[in-house]
Order: C-alpha cells, then structure tokens, then sequence
C-alpha cells in the first residue's frame, strides 16, 4: 500500500520536473532556439494550430530563425501571430518566408531570463508540494489499517521523497542559470 503511494508521488514529481525542462526550453540562451516558438499559434482555417505544424521551422544559425510556410497564404498570418508574441524581434517577410533575426543578447536579457528560469523552478516546486500533500493525504487515510508508527514512518518517507525532488530542482535551476548567463 505504501509503496504504491511512494511510486505515485515519485511520478508525479518527475512530471513537475518534465514540465520544468520543457519550460526552460522557450528562453532563449546564447543562441536561438526554435523552441522559443513553442507558444505561438496561428489561425488555420479556423483553427488555432501550432506554428511548427504549418511550417518548416529551421534555426539556419546562432542568430537566425528561418519559417518558410507550407501553404504562401500563411505568409502574413504567421507574421501577424509572431508580432503579436511579442518575443522580442520582428519578422522579416521576404515573400518566400519569413526571417527572425536576434541580436545578441545583452547582460540584462541574460538575467531576466535567469530570473524567469528561477520563477519557472519556484512553480515546479509548488507542484512538487502539491504531491506531496496528495501523498500525506493518502497515507491519513491508511490510519485505520496500519499503525501510527508506520503512519509516521510514511510521512518521513514521503518528506524524504520531497526534499530529493526539490534538492533536483534546485540543481536543474542552477544549471540552467549558469547557461544563461554564460557569454
């Protein structure tokens, strides 16, 4: 019984780690990356349809982010969804596809995004107590059928569970600061 709730809460903290690392890939570092247009959606015959499925997305070199459309009329709709992002850069509209150019990034661009990284890690951590609650939660509910030594044993085990994952992401953080902010 017990060990059934250590391995749920284990797989629930791994997805906050999960969703951490997928969240750490929309900022941008040294050089692009084309995960920094993960969020934008375009209108698609009525639908709002993730960027990457109706274009070919190619980082063409540190600075540059090359969209070529799979259909010409997408052209000024994908301008359009990339301007109103707002992800720091105009598009540039050649007719044929459209060009990112990014700049290198400054000092303080660096440490807002390590500030963001930070923020990102903050949240992951809320999960993680969030399933740790869960967690204590289930182990109340054991009262009847197991003693309260085994009940104390249980909490120590699930704290001892919390502390390794948040130790994980405090380290994800530091990494992902130190990439920041590397020139």
């Amino acid at each position: 019984m017990l060990e059934a709730i250590y391995t749920s809460q284990k797989e629930g903290c791994d997805k906050a780690i999960d969703a951490l690392k997928r969240d750490f890939t929309t900022l941008r570092t040294g050089k692009v990356n084309i995960n920094i247009l993960d969020n934008i959606y375009v209108d698609y015959y009525g639908n709002q349809t993730p960027l990457n499925q109706v274009a070919t997305v190619l980082a063409t070199d540190a600075t540059t982010i090359t969209i070529t459309p799979w259909e010409k009329p997408m052209l000024k709709v994908i301008e359009s969804a990339i301007q109103h992002a707002n992800i720091g850069v105009n598009p540039n509209n050649d007719g044929e596809c459209i060009k990112l150019f990014f700049p290198p990034m400054t000092i303080e661009q660096r440490e807002e995004n390590a500030k963001k990284a930070r923020g990102m890690g903050e949240k992951a951590k809320v999960s993680i107590r969030n399933v740790r609650k869960d967690a204590n939660d289930s182990v109340k509910k054991l009262e009847k059928e197991i003693s309260e030594d085994e009940i104390k044993k249980a909490h120590d085990e699930v704290q001892k569970i919390t502390d390794n994952y948040t130790a994980r992401v405090d380290q994800v953080v530091k990494d992902k600061e130190a990439e920041l902010l590397k020139v």
